[in-house]
């Protein structure tokens, strides 16, 4: 089998980076001799702990100011590495351009329009209307006709633990940076704790840094008898993905860990407002989102393709802790 240098751009958080794995997955199986290379931003780093088929990373961040300046640099990184194959996940019109100034032969993105077309080997059409993982897994299909359609993760499960419910409250730190709110108040998730203890669940709370206000707001409210606080006793990713895969349910707002338990065939339970559930979550019965009931916003889901910032209103996240309570224990 030939060895083929490839190349995947997936710019975005953790949680697009697991979701961007089954591509990645397939294209490895097709070529197993060829050597993988993941452009990404530094802050989704931590994905090369969770898999074995990425061999090398190039970082890139375009999300601050200087990031024309950052794609310079990364074109640059590019030429050296004499790669075959370049496959990206941008649907922004520049993508095309860009993948043809890396004189990389063999060339995959989504079609932009007729400049795409022109420029790349394959310019496959977007579907936004399905499952994230699925949408990113059309991109490769010119390459193969091997299916991934779930994450793949390299992690030692552990036992799962009987009538344990997990709970990770926390959303990614740049959600918290832009103040976009996607989960229910910090009092209402120690609620939620209460009501699953006084149901009999026995509880484990989870967190990672930026979920520290959260976590304290909890403690301040739960009595500490009623939980298991883990906060602090993961180290890394893969500590959590392995906590996460002893739960016999796993409760969640919209975030990465939400994907790992996806993709580790966890229970799951995962609250939703402003975001589109059906594309981020499998349509395989793993993942039950809790949304509110009465919600009646014209735009809801919204958030990323609608809108960019949160709304005053936020009624896509009237949802009560008894709601959550009685979903995970009415079973």
């Amino acid at each position: 089998m030939q060895n083929k240098r490839i190349l995947f751009i997936n710019f975005g958080g953790l949680g697009d980076e697991i979701l961007f794995l089954p591509a990645i997955i397939s294209v490895k199986k097709e070529f197993p001799a060829s050597e993988i290379t993941l452009a990404l931003e530094k802050r989704s780093s931590s994905i090369t702990s969770l898999t074995n088929v990425i061999d090398n990373t190039l970082y890139a961040d375009i999300k601050g100011k200087n990031k024309y300046f950052e794609l310079l640099k990364l074109l640059f990184k590019i030429w050296n590495g004499k790669y075959d194959i370049v496959i990206s996940s941008g649907s922004n019109k520049f993508i095309s351009i860009f993948l043809f100034l890396t004189f990389i032969k063999q060339k995959y993105g989504y079609n932009t329009g007729k400049l795409s077309q022109i420029l790349l080997t394959k310019a496959v059409d977007l579907n936004k209307n399905q499952y994230a993982a699925l949408m990113y897994h059309d991109l490769v299909e010119p390459l193969t006709t091997i299916k991934t359609e779930l994450p793949i993760l390299s992690i030692q499960k552990k036992p799962i633990i009987p009538n344990s419910v997990l709970i990770h409250p926390g959303v990614s730190k740049l959600s918290i940076q832009k103040g976009m709110i996607k989960t229910i108040p910090d009092k209402e998730w120690a609620k939620v704790i209460e009501g699953l203890a006084e149901k009999g669940k026995q509880v484990f709370l989870l967190g990672g840094p930026e979920d520290k206000n959260c976590i304290e707001t909890i403690q301040k409210l739960v009595s500490p008898d009623k939980y298991e606080n883990m906060f602090g006793k993961t180290k890394n990713l893969v500590e959590l993905a392995e906590l996460i895969s002893s739960a016999e349910i796993f409760l969640c707002s919209d975030s990465a860990p939400l994907h790992i338990a996806a993709a580790l065939g966890v229970k799951t339970y995962a609250i939703f407002g402003s975001t589109d559930d059906k594309k981020l979550i499998p349509q395989n019965g793993t993942v039950t989102p809790i949304k509110a009931k009465d919600c009646t916003c014209p735009l809801m889901p919204c958030l990323w393709e609608r809108r960019q910032t949160t709304c005053d209103e936020l009624s896509c996240l009237n949802i009560t802790p008894e709601q959550i309570v009685n979903t995970l224990t009415n079973l």
